[in-house]
């Protein structure tokens, strides 16, 4: 049978509709990709029939896809299908390849059986155009916290679009109020009032999809610039007083974007000094910083056009005190007769105190010591022996304390002379006599004996076995070769025969004899006074 014959009649019965409506296709739609394939399937399984035929409705005009002649097994595929269709005859599906966009529409089987019933079935086929391109741009591409209203859109091409934001693999909620979200048919709008820097703080996503296909945009980074906020100082407490030359600096930082400028002020004064870092190097290259003032830093960013300043952190700068000396008298000093000045100076460094100490030991103003107002100079006036040893200059100001010292010799003496030694001995013994007189210098001794100088010339005479020809007078001489003064004593020595000079009982000795003496007489009378009680005594009467 010639099956182009037959296709008058097919549409015409399928028109008819004869025993139309029954279980001959599923639901529809169905949904193929633009370029791809498709099977239209049947609720059939082998039917019994004389011819099966598919048309097309694009929606105003039919067309006959391609019929089955059961009788000869043949296909009848029409001219705009040729290549594209085929057909199973067994259950009657249809598979359609390099879908166009013109093959969307309804789709229609007629099965017409040997005895002339007719079951037909209409299906709805949805080509999608495939998802891509799916870009997501913004407007303004930088925006400002709390100032702008960013507009992110994201579009794409396909079908059926529907649209999903992502922050990593979270989805962005729209909150209703400064978050917004509007779908179209082709495109999503992600609004966000008031743009804060935490809003989108990673990359986004934005995510198109049809029932078929899903394509992710590529991550967009918003820029959102902000600050500077919280302008801070490191050190934030720094010394009250910094040493002049050391490795001290101040460094600026707030959190901004872009990048904050730095600027710095001393006292309101802007410094010409820029960067997040103040040497302190640069501080003194500007001759600034003897006194204690305040240094602040403002930040400032060129997109947002704010700045903001830092609180105030307090310092001086002060030099090391070193080379402390002190100078006094090159003359030579008497006691009674001289003054000195003593005065303490720093080759680099300004002293805040001056202290004073001799011999280690601190002292205040005194009826011969006057200091000057600053304590840098002393005059002692006149001068004692007291005034012999080391004085020592301190001198400190917050950053150190550095010393020096001036050694005192006042010249003075021989005082009154003095000679310690025994002024009796026995023949034989041994002899030593001690002269001192106190003096700067030391003085020097020469003794006499009885008058006649002797070759002796230390402080000390010794005779190592006495005669009696030693018995007489002594007479220590105590000379300052300085001073020119000279004091003497007399001592006299008594040379005696063997044991002459041998003592009694000592007083201990005595005292001792007394007691036993006297325990020794009360035991006498007790035992008398025991024994005339024991013994009877006969009456005269």
């Amino acid at each position: 049978m010639d099956v182009l014959s037959v296709t008058p009649l097919l549409l015409l019965l399928s028109f008819l509709g004869c025993c139309a409506g029954q279980d001959v296709l599923p639901d529809g739609p169905v949904e193929a990709v633009l370029g791809k394939s498709v099977t239209l399937k049947t609720l059939v399984d082998k039917p019994e029939y004389a011819f099966m035929s598919w048309t097309h409705n694009d929606g105003g005009v039919s067309t006959h896809v391609v019929t089955a002649v059961h009788a000869d097994g043949s296909f009848n595929v029409n001219e705009p299908y040729k290549d594209r269709v085929t057909m199973n005859n067994t259950n009657g599906y249809m598979h359609l390849e390099g879908l166009l966009a013109s093959d969307n529409g309804d789709y229609s089987i007629s099965i017409i059986a040997t005895d002339g019933t007719t079951k037909t079935g209409e299906i709805h086929l949805r080509v999608l155009e495939p998802v891509s391109t799916v870009v997501i741009t913004s407007s303004p591409i930088e925006a400002i916290e709390h100032n702008s209203t960013v507009v992110l859109t994201c579009a794409a091409k396909g079908s059926y679009l529907k649209f999903a934001w992502l922050m990593g693999t979270k989805a962005i909620v729209a909150d209703g109020k400064r978050i917004t979200l509007k779908e179209e048919e082709l495109s999503s709008t992600l609004t966000i009032t008031g743009v804060l820097r935490t809003d989108l703080p990673t990359p986004v996503t934005c995510n198109a999809t049809n029932n078929l296909e899903s394509q992710k945009s590529a991550p967009f980074s918003l820029t959102v610039h902000y600050g500077p906020d919280e302008v801070s100082i490191t050190p934030p407490n720094p010394p009250e007083f910094l040493r002049s030359k050391s490795n001290f600096s101040l460094s600026c930082a707030s959190p901004s974007s872009p990048p904050a400028t730095f600027s710095w002020y001393q006292n309101q004064q802007l410094l010409e000094v820029a960067g997040p870092v103040l040497t302190l190097e640069a501080i003194e290259k500007l001759k600034l910083g003897s006194a204690v003032v305040n240094y602040t830093c403002r930040a400032k960013n060129d997109k947002t056009q704010r700045a903001d300043s830092s609180p105030a952190v307090s310092f001086a700068v002060m030099e090391a005190i070193s080379g402390a000396k002190v100078s006094g008298p090159m003359s030579v000093l008497f006691a009674g007769n001289s003054s000195a000045n003593l005065s303490c100076r720093a080759d680099s460094g300004q002293a805040q105190s001056v202290r004073w100490e001799q011999d280690r030991a601190a002292f205040g103003t005194g009826a011969r010591r006057f200091f000057s107002p600053d304590m840098s100079s002393m005059l002692i006036s006149p001068l004692q022996k007291e005034d012999n040893g080391e004085f020592t200059c301190m001198l400190t100001n917050p950053i150190n304390t550095d010393s020096a010292s001036y050694s005192m010799v006042v010249n003075y003496g021989p005082e009154a002379a003095r000679v310690i030694g025994e002024s009796a001995v026995e023949v034989d013994t041994k002899v030593v006599l001690t002269c001192s007189a106190a003096s700067v210098p030391p003085a020097n001794f020469t003794w006499k004996f009885n008058g006649s100088k002797t070759d002796v010339k230390t402080a000390q005479y010794q005779i190592e076995a006495a005669r009696y020809k030693n018995s007489g007078m002594y007479m220590c001489e105590a000379h300052n070769p300085v001073t020119g003064k000279t004091s003497t004593h007399t001592h006299t020595l008594s040379v005696k025969e063997e044991g002459a000079l041998d003592e009694g009982l000592s007083d201990g000795a005595i005292a001792g004899i007394v007691i036993a003496v006297l325990i020794a007489l009360g035991a006498a009378i007790a035992l008398l006074f025991f024994c005339r009680q024991k013994v009877p005594v006969e009456s005269p009467y």
